[in-house]
């Protein structure tokens, strides 16, 4: 069983915590790369005057882009069962972020590398990224949760600490990354390296300073500490229905999660396509790159995450349920696609006129504002929720429901289509407008079924329940004895 260590404090909260900020903050900076650049790249034509990339439609680099990013995001639920059972938390971070510094690499590398097979190469580097992430990304976050002991108050607020170190990452990216292929003459595959750089650095914080900062947190697979601190458990021991309600909670919200995400990830595909193809990018004799709009999201979180937990926390008993978040969440994500809408009816669809980046910031700003009503409260939930024993597995298939989405994502943005510019502009307003409604909806659907899912997280938040089983009295770091009011992220 893990043991918190006692390392001491900084700002409030276990040294430990800003260890683990700093290595997922490089790894971010490495993802965040990949998803201002995989989809230019791939567009970007070969030609003899210095062009760098392969030339691909749209269409066919959307869905490529799709199906990357969904692997990224289902991956973890394996990632997260070899952790749990087998690697433990600490070994499977290392081991993903190795896999992942060697993907960019090979990205960044010439892929004729290897003679008459340039496209494997390519593809070799991506599922080295693939299932480097897979092992990486469920259980860094799983471990933000151990370093607390049952009840203490801090998690939400140690997960909003977290979450500002992955959008600190990813507001570096699109800004260093494209900084760096502009330098190069558009060369993109200088941007995998610099990634990898990033991915890196991560190893070197995570290696140099685990043992010291983060104690045994992480060693032991979870599945083992929770047969260690159940006396007379089994293998298989079923579940309790409390708990089976519990993880119908985190299903059905991840439903949700699919919706706002499918929708969210058209920055890194359609909306950056738009942004470089039809977006009005020149301020005075400065044009700014395509890459750095993919800063906005980080920037806008970077700014506002402390704005939003203050804002939970003075509500006091009037605080929205995580379900009423998620609503807001998904309204506000339309929101922001009105903003689309709107810079495609500027058009009026002839494909010559250039938008406002007034529309692209307003999207951003908007859809931003959405994620932190969503994704920083479902990192926390889970780790409420889950059971120990299957708890970086539940976080993997919570990082899954993104994975769909992202898949999902690839493919509603494939529709803009092969044909000339004009159609592919009125195809992006049937998109946009799409999203918008579609978020809306589910957004309602979700406020609706708010009070029937808070009765079945069993006390994990609301009124506080007393635990009276072996399985709900949690051991350290994987969830509270007793259930607080968490102040969102």
């Amino acid at each position: 069983m893990s043991s918190v260590p006692d390392r001491g404090e900084f700002l409030g909260h276990p040294k430990g915590l800003f260890l683990l900020f700093g290595t997922e903050l490089w790894e971010r900076f490495s993802y965040y790369a990949m998803r201002a650049i995989l989809v230019l790249y791939l567009v970007d034509k070969v030609t003899s005057d210095g062009g760098f990339g392969l030339g691909w439609t749209n269409a066919s680099a959307l869905k490529l882009y799709g199906w990357f990013t969904g692997l990224v995001y289902i991956t973890p639920i394996l990632g997260g069962w070899l952790a749990d059972n087998h690697l433990g938390q600490r070994r499977a971070i290392i081991i993903g972020g190795a896999l992942m510094a060697a993907g960019h690499f090979m990205l960044g590398t010439p892929h004729a590398w290897i003679p008459g097979m340039e496209q494997q190469a390519f593809f070799l580097g991506l599922a080295f990224l693939i299932a480097g992430n897979g092992l990486f990304k469920p259980n860094i976050s799983t471990m933000v949760g151990d370093l607390y002991q049952q009840g203490d108050h801090r998690r939400d607020g140690a997960f909003t600490i977290f979450y500002m170190g992955i959008n600190v990452g990813a507001f570096l990216s699109g800004i260093v990354v494209g900084s760096v292929v502009a330098a190069y003459d558009g060369n993109w595959q200088m941007g995998f390296i610099t990634a990898g750089i990033g991915m890196l650095l991560s190893l070197v914080i995570q290696l140099m300073f685990a043992r010291k900062l983060l104690g045994d947190v992480g060693v032991v697979p979870s599945a083992k500490a929770s047969k260690a601190m159940r006396k007379n458990a089994k293998d298989h021991e079923p579940l309790t229905p409390e708990e089976r309600d519990r993880i119908k909670v985190i299903f059905i919200m991840g439903v949700f999660t699919i919706i706002f995400w499918a929708g969210f990830e058209q920055a890194g595909g359609l909306m950056n396509i738009y942004a470089n193809e039809f977006t009005n990018r020149v301020i005075g004799s400065f044009t700014v790159p395509t890459t750095w709009f993919q800063s906005l999201n980080p920037l806008f979180i970077v700014l506002f995450a402390p704005v939003f937990a203050a804002l939970w926390v003075k509500m006091g008993d009037r605080e929205p349920t995580s379900p009423v978040k998620f609503g807001l969440g998904l309204v506000l994500l339309g929101v922001g696609f009105l903003f689309m809408v709107g810079a495609t009816l500027q058009q009026g669809g002839d494909a010559t006129v250039k938008t406002s980046m007034v529309w692209l910031v307003g999207a951003y700003f908007f859809h931003t504002m959405g994620e932190l009503c969503l994704s920083p409260i479902g990192l926390s939930m889970v780790t409420k929720l889950a059971p120990l024993r299957l708890l970086s597995l539940m976080m993997g298939i919570w990082f899954g429901f993104t994975g769909l989405a992202n898949y999902v994502a690839g493919w509603v943005g494939s529709f803009i289509g092969h044909g000339d510019t004009e159609s592919q502009v009125n195809n992006a307003l049937s998109i946009f407008g799409g999203i918008a409604i579609t978020a809306a909806i589910a957004g309602i659907v979700m406020w609706l079924m708010a009070g029937r899912l808070v009765d079945w997280m069993h006390g994990a938040e609301g009124a506080a329940a007393h635990p009276d089983t072996d399985d709900e009295m949690r051991v350290t770091g994987s969830h509270e004895a007793m259930p607080e009011k968490h102040p969102a992220n």
